[in-house]
């Protein structure tokens, strides 16, 4: 039942993660060579960052428990 909960809980978490994610690259960016983008493209990235973890991090979790 908590995995049904953890869903909605995510949807707020992946638009700041996003927003966070402009706003470091907004500020590292001239160091680094990085042109300023947008928060559409910010979305992009996230989504994308998402798409990838999410598996291994599923993946990390369900080893973590022990079985009877």
């Amino acid at each position: 039942m908590t995995a049904f909960f953890g869903l909605p809980a995510a949807g707020p978490l992946f638009f700041l993660s996003a927003w966070v994610l402009m706003v470091f690259a907004g500020i590292v960016g001239p160091d680094v060579g990085l042109r300023p983008f947008g928060y559409v493209t910010s979305l992009l990235a996230t989504i994308g960052l998402w798409i990838c973890i999410a598996p291994a991090a599923g993946a990390i979790a369900r080893s973590g428990r022990r079985h009877a």
